[in-house]
């Protein structure tokens, strides 16, 4: 059985607060990422999927740090450091951060 979506009042079809499956979240969430890298700005994970109001993956605790890895691995970012979290549930535990590279700049404008 499939669930549907109840829009909004405004017509507006809210987005799910967690994705299904780990490819449809990928697919969903790299393109935002690799725009977030693009700026050259340092950022962390949680602070671009707020931003962007993302959905989370099946597996939250494992599936957000696996997608940076991949990124970085990919060659779209790389560390830039580590800062206090500004996610409301890790009472402002260290957190890595990060900046996007020339390879991200180039998929961007592509």
């Amino acid at each position: 059985m499939t669930a549907t979506v109840q829009p909004t009042l405004d017509g507006n079809v809210p987005t799910p607060s967690q994705s299904a499956d780990y490819e449809t979240w990928l697919a969903i969430v790299w393109p935002v990422f690799i725009a977030a890298a693009a700026t050259g700005k340092v950022f962390t994970c949680y602070s671009v999927a707020d931003e962007h109001r993302l959905p989370n993956p099946p597996k939250p605790q494992a599936q957000w740090g696996r997608l940076m890895t991949l990124l970085r691995d990919e060659g779209y970012i790389r560390t830039a450091g580590w800062a206090c979290s500004d996610r409301p549930t890790t009472h402002h535990s260290g957190v890595r951060t990060w900046r996007g590279t020339a390879a991200a700049r180039r998929e961007a404008a592509a």
